[in-house]
């Protein structure tokens, strides 16, 4: 690369999202001394000195099947109230950069391609992303809407998975930063065994569940005996629309799930509902009534409201793991990445209490550090 810095591709799966495009707006905006990196844990001091790729070196692209280009997608998440007045114009070259690499993904209703040749598709887009740009390498990150759990007896790949098997095929690292099936299908326990590639997810950690693996060691901690937790959802957009399908947010709402019955040792009544509310748009309420008991029976309730943008909350974790995996894989690191559990709702592996996770994250950190 004649002395220069190599560079990392980050390709979006839903590429033309509100989460991807904030992430790409959010990169540049911060490369260009706009704004502080403010919610991305790679840019705090303990991650100094462990050769992660300078946000400067990240390349974008990716698949969608929808055809708003990001800067018009900008000026729309301006208007929400996601992105600040004033930086979408900014950083107009750097998102029109970015669009002109975005494919276009699928399965779309009648497409008749199989899986074999979507999947040949989709690595091929990859690849040829990868050389076009003299990238180093290209990690693939899954930010597009949540999709059913596939049937038992489905006979066809999910499109979660179609993307996760090119990856794969192609040779780049891959984060799952949905609830949906990506990598964990029997179809594709071989290849990614196989592969020596480095892959962390799944669902990121973002609001409510984020606050849930906080107060749930709490109760633990304080010997007190959680017997109910309900919660509720208020979200627009399109994480909204995809999780008014019920299979969809069951798929959602497993992870929002584990986190209480990995930490409690035992599944608390109560559930989760969402609800779309499509005039919220990228911003989301989360109530969550927490019933206990403590000293002698006494019965008392913890309530808790979040609210904020699903966006602006998603984007610096999603910049945070593209440059963790990718040096992860120019250190040779292969398989599941359980350290990077702090991340994520339904983690490949390891604690599910967030101090437990980020003491495994500096550790991970560390390790990194050592590696160069």
């Amino acid at each position: 690369m004649g002395g220069r810095t190599a560079r990392t591709g980050v390709w979006f799966v839903g590429a033309r999202g509100s989460v991807a495009t904030t992430a790409v707006a959010g990169c540049a905006a911060i490369t260009a001394g706009l704004q502080p990196p403010t919610g991305m844990v790679t840019e705090t001091p303990p991650f100094d000195g462990t050769g992660l790729p300078p946000l400067s070196s990240l390349v974008f692209g990716g698949h969608d099947t929808a055809h708003c280009p990001l800067p018009k997608r900008a000026e729309h998440l301006t208007d929400a109230g996601v992105l600040p007045h004033g930086l979408a114009p900014a950083v107009r070259a750097e998102l029109q950069a970015a669009d002109e690499e975005i494919r276009l993904g699928g399965p779309a209703p009648g497409d008749t391609r199989s899986d074999e040749e979507l999947i040949a598709e989709f690595a091929a887009d990859l690849t040829s992303f990868r050389v076009r740009n003299a990238l180093a390498r290209v990690v693939v990150v899954n930010v597009s809407s949540t999709e059913p759990l596939p049937a038992p007896d489905a006979v066809r790949l999910p499109p979660s998975s179609l993307y996760a098997a090119a990856a794969l095929r192609a040779g780049c690292p891959y984060v799952n930063f949905t609830p949906s099936t990506g990598l964990r299908t029997p179809a594709l326990t071989d290849a990614a065994a196989a592969g020596g590639l480095p892959h962390a997810g799944r669902d990121g950690k973002t609001g409510q569940t984020l606050l849930r693996a906080v107060l749930a060691p709490m109760f633990v901690q304080r010997a007190l005996e959680v017997r109910a937790w309900s919660g509720t959802n208020l979200l627009g957009g399109g994480d909204g629309a995809a999780l008014a399908d019920p299979g969809a947010a069951a798929a959602k709402n497993a992870g929002k799930e584990r986190v209480l019955t990995d930490t409690l040792g035992h599944t608390p009544q109560g559930e989760v509902h969402i609800d779309d509310v499509p005039m919220l748009g990228d911003w989301k309420t989360a109530w969550d009534h927490i019933a206990f008991e403590g000293f002698l029976g006494s019965r008392m309730i913890l309530q808790t409201i979040w609210q904020g943008c699903d966006s602006a909350l998603a984007a610096p974790l999603v910049l945070d793991l593209a440059r963790l995996v990718a040096r992860a894989h120019e250190a040779g690191l292969t398989g599941p990445l359980a350290e990077l559990g702090f991340y994520f709702k339904d983690p490949d592996a390891g604690p599910s209490g967030l101090s437990d996770q980020f003491t495994a994250l500096l550790s991970f950190a560390n390790r990194l550090r050592e590696a160069q």
